[in-house]
Parts: structure tokens; sequence; C-alpha cells
């Protein structure tokens, strides 16, 4: 079973975001992958494009894969049906980053176990963008 972090951790990855890697964002404005990442860019997130079919987005330019990606990554932002998500998974371990998050709509169980038994922060089937709004007021213990 699939459980995601309480809203309040949630709440502590997204304010000590700096870098967010979306895999599967489109060059088109007419995407939800564009419009949620341009809702993260304009709320003074770095936005990395990861799509081998693009070129650029947001005014980035894309890489092909997350091990492509200099310096650290934050979040792993994933745009792409559950059953890629175990591929981007294995990627992902490579890279080091913090936090792998399967947007609204996609999840899959096998992955998510094989990413917490490496002691991954997963967060999956929640928009990144709906998340930011829920918690972006919300006090913060210790804080």
């Amino acid at each position: 079973m699939i459980e995601n972090p309480p809203l309040e951790e949630i709440a502590k990855i997204l304010r000590r975001a700096k870098r967010i890697a979306v895999v599967g964002l489109s060059d088109k404005p007419d995407r939800t992958s564009y419009q949620i990442a341009k809702e993260m860019q304009n709320l003074g997130y770095e936005i990395i494009p990861v799509n081998p079919m693009i070129d650029e987005a947001l005014g980035v330019k894309a890489v092909s894969s997350l091990k492509e990606i200099e310096g650290h990554v934050d979040i792993v932002n994933i745009f792409r049906r559950s059953e890629y998500l175990m591929e981007i998974a294995k990627e992902f371990v490579e890279i080091d980053a913090d936090v792998f998050w399967a947007q609204q709509g996609i999840a899959d169980e096998e992955t998510y176990r094989f990413l917490k038994e490496r002691g991954v922060t997963v967060i999956m089937d929640r928009c990144i963008k709906v998340m930011h709004s829920l918690t972006k007021n919300m006090p913060l213990t210790g804080e």
C-alpha cells in the first residue's frame, strides 16, 4: 500500500526544495505538465525539463535523462504513465535526489516498495501544484 508523507512533511519538502527535475515535461503550453511546471517556476523553483523528445521548455534546455543533470536535484516530479515509474526510479537512485514525486493519477506499488527499501521519500498520486497551494501558509512545528 502506498502511504504518502503527512501534509506537514510535504510542506517542509516544498519549502526546502529549490530544484525540480520534471520528467515528461512537454514544450506545449496546453499540456498539464507544462502548466504545472510553469506555475512552479513562477513560484521560484528552478525547473529542469527531462524529456528526450524536446530541446527546451520554459526557456530551459531539456536533458534526455536524470543522469544528465548537473548538481543536486531536490525533487524529481514525474509526468509519465505509471508503467514507466520503475524505470525512472532506477535512474532516480543513481542520481541521489531527495524526493521521488509522481503526479496525480500516477502510482505503482512495486516502484513505491523499491524506493522505500532504499530510504527514499516517495510521494505518489499527488499534484505538486495543489500540494504547494494547500501547504504554503501552513504553520510548521519546529520552525
